[in-house]
């Protein structure tokens, strides 16, 4: 784990500050999946100390996709609570809209920065509900479209 990113760990558990990028082209939400773990995920990691969310989620977007993309605006907050292997988890994760302006030329199948163990997927909004996507409130959500900031609580225990 990088030593910059905000993340707490104490005898109570867990905490991490973290981005993920909502990235929409062609009615389709650009994902990641790892090898080992059966769900798919936003695109998205820890933010830095010293480093706003809007930097953290440009850098992650780039390190994972290689595009350079800018935000649109803030969507979603979401304070996520879940416990792994009996530890619990507490995490604040700002969900940003991404501006695309062209059509990007990504594949499924793509690999990330995390090599052959993690690639990258379009999945169709239309069909999130059928999917094995984390955070779960991202198959009931109007994406791409909301009006606002939503701010979501997930108990997850």
């Amino acid at each position: 784990m990088d030593n910059t990113r905000i993340y707490i760990k104490n005898n109570e558990g867990s905490f991490s500050y973290r981005v993920a990028a909502l990235i929409i082209d062609d009615n389709k939400l650009l994902v990641a999946k790892h090898v080992d773990h059966p769900v798919f995920y936003t695109i998205g990691g820890g933010v830095n100390m010293n480093e706003t969310s809007e930097e953290a989620v440009i850098r992650e977007v780039m390190e994972e996709t290689g595009l350079k993309l800018k935000i649109n605006k803030l969507a979603f907050v979401q304070e996520r609570f879940l416990k792994i292997n009996n530890e619990n988890y507490h995490e604040v994760v700002l969900f940003y809209l991404m501006d695309v302006k062209e059509t990007i030329n990504i594949l499924d199948n793509t690999f990330t920065d995390q090599g052959n163990k993690e690639t990258l997927h379009w999945l169709y909004l239309d069909e999130l509900k059928n999917v094995n996507l984390v955070p779960e409130f991202l198959k009931y959500r109007s994406l791409g479209n909301n009006i606002g900031i939503e701010h979501i609580i997930s108990k997850e225990y």
